[in-house]
C-alpha cells in the first residue's frame, strides 16, 4: 500500500471510528436530554457500518463477503433515520418509528438469508442494491420538509440560528454521501474520506454548540413540552407586546427577543413560547409583520421619500428583504401597493 493509500485509509478508518463514537455519545446523551437524539444514535451508527465497509472493501476487496452485505443492509435504515430524527425535533406529532424501521430490517434480513450476498452478487448489483439507495433518496426527499423552513430563512436573508445549522448540516451530509454513493459507479468507490469530512463537520458543531441554549439538546421545542401558558399570563403578555408597536421597538433593524424580554420584562423562553404557539409563528416574523404595517402606511402618506428609504424607515436592514417581505405579505411590491393606496 503506497503512502496516498495508507493515508487515504486512515482517514476513511478515522471517519468511521468518529461516526461509532458520535453514535454512543448521542445514544447516552439521549437519556438526559432528548429521545430524537436515539434516532440520531441510530443514524450515524448504521451510517458508520457503511463506511467501514466501502473502506475495507476498496482497500481488500477479498473481505468476506457477509460483512459486505451487512454494510450494504444497513444503508436501507440510514434514510428512515434521518427522516425520524428531524421529524421528532421539528413536529409535535406521535412519531410512530416502528414503520419506517421494522419493515425494512425484515425485508433486508430476509433477502440476506434467501439470496445471500457471497450466492447471488449479481442479483444484489443490479436490483437489491439500486433499490436499497431509491429507498435512501425518497426518504431524503421526505425529510426536506422539515429543512424547507430552514431554506426559506436563507431566501429571506434571515440570519440562522445554531441549531438550523446543525439540521441543515446533518442533512446535507446525509444527501451528500448517498450522492456519492449514487455516483460511485462513475467516480471512486471510496467515499470514506467525504462521510469522515462530514462526521468530522459535526463533532466540530457539536463542540461549538454544546453550551448553546438553542443546541440540538436543549432545542425550544423541547423546553415548551408539557408547559402551557395560563390565560392570564397570555393576556399580561398580549398587553405587553403593544408596548413594542406603541414604541416603535420595531424600527430598529436589530431588535432581537433578548431586546423584547428586557424592553417587556418578560423572560425570552415566556415570549418566544407564546409568540410560537399562541400567534403561530416566530419572533423574527412577528416583527417583520409590524414593520409591514409600519410601510403601509408610510406608503400611503408619504410622497416625497423614495421606496426604499421608506423600507428603511420601517426597521428593514435591506432593500431586498424590504421587497421580498412585502411582497409576501401583501401580494404587491411596495409600488404596486403605494399606486393602489395612494391619497
Amino acid at each position: 500500500m503506497t503512502g496516498y493509500h495508507q493515508l487515504l485509509f486512515f482517514f476513511s478508518a478515522l471517519g468511521a471510528f468518529n461516526g461509532f463514537l458520535l453514535s454512543i455519545y448521542f445514544a447516552v446523551n439521549a437519556k438526559k436530554k432528548h429521545f430524537a437524539n436515539y434516532f440520531l444514535s441510530l443514524l450515524l451508527l448504521v451510517l458508520s457500518v457503511r463506511i467501514v465497509k466501502s473502506v475495507f472493501f476498496y482497500f481488500n476487496p477479498n473481505v468476506s463477503n457477509v460483512f459486505i452485505q451487512i454494510g450494504l443492509s444497513a444503508c436501507a435504515l440510514i434514510g428512515p433515520f434521518l427522516f425520524l430524527y428531524l421529524k421528532s425535533y421539528t413536529t409535535n406529532e406521535k412519531i410512530n418509528w416502528v414503520k419506517h424501521i421494522l419493515p425494512y430490517a425484515f425485508i433486508v434480513t430476509v433477502l440476506g438469508v434467501v439470496y445471500p450476498y457471497f450466492e447471488n452478487n449479481n442479483l444484489w448489483v443490479r436490483w437489491i442494491i439500486n433499490g436499497i439507495y431509491a429507498q435512501w433518496f425518497i426518504y431524503i426527499a421526505f425529510s426536506f420538509k422539515y429543512i424547507r423552513p430552514i431554506v426559506k430563512k436563507i431566501k429571506e436573508k434571515e440570519s440562522l440560528k445554531k441549531i438550523d445549522v446543525w439540521f441543515l448540516s446533518i442533512y446535507l451530509g446525509i444527501a451528500f454521501i448517498w450522492l456519492a454513493y449514487a455516483v460511485a459507479t462513475y467516480t471512486s468507490y471510496i467515499v470514506g474520506a467525504l462521510s469522515f469530512s462530514f462526521i468530522l463537520y459535526l463533532v466540530i458543531l457539536l463542540f461549538i454548540f454544546r453550551n448553546s441554549k438553542e443546541s440540538t439538546f436543549l432545542i425550544e421545542k423541547e423546553r415548551y413540552k408539557n408547559k402551557e401558558i395560563d390565560k392570564e399570563t397570555m393576556a399580561l403578555i398580549d398587553q405587553k407586546l403593544s408596548i413594542i408597536i406603541e414604541k416603535e421597538l420595531f424600527l430598529n433593524s436589530n431588535f432581537s427577543l433578548e431586546d423584547a424580554s428586557k424592553e417587556l420584562k418578560v423572560t425570552k423562553h415566556l415570549l418566544s413560547q407564546y409568540v410560537n404557539e399562541v400567534l403561530g409563528k416566530s419572533f423574527s416574523n412577528l416583527i417583520k409583520d409590524y414593520r409591514i404595517e409600519k410601510a403601509k402606511r408610510l406608503l400611503e402618506t408619504e410622497k416625497n421619500y423614495t421606496i426604499e428609504s421608506l423600507g428603511y424607515d420601517s426597521g428593514f436592514n435591506s432593500k431586498s428583504t424590504f421587497f421580498t417581505a412585502f411582497k409576501k405579505n401583501t401580494g404587491l411590491t411596495p409600488a404596486e401597493y403605494q399606486k393602489a393606496h395612494s391619497k
